[in-house]
């Protein structure tokens, strides 16, 4: 596949990718994402509620967004 190279070790085993940003740079950044988001899974979760109300005290929105 263009863009794509494959690092392997002695065995010819595949180890690694290089991927070129230039001709992937798109599907990377998705992969990434989802990457982000699986490590944060477990994390605590804030309602939409609570964060309205938050940026509401501190004036950074206004009436009902």
């Amino acid at each position: 596949m263009k863009g794509i190279e494959y690092v392997v070790d002695e065995k010819g085993k595949k180890k690694a990718v290089v991927v070129d940003l230039k001709v992937h740079g798109d599907a990377w950044e998705d992969f990434y994402d989802n990457l982000v988001a699986d490590m944060r899974v477990n994390e605590p979760r804030e309602s939409f509620a609570s964060v309205k109300s938050k940026l509401k005290k501190k004036r950074k929105i206004r009436g009902s967004v």
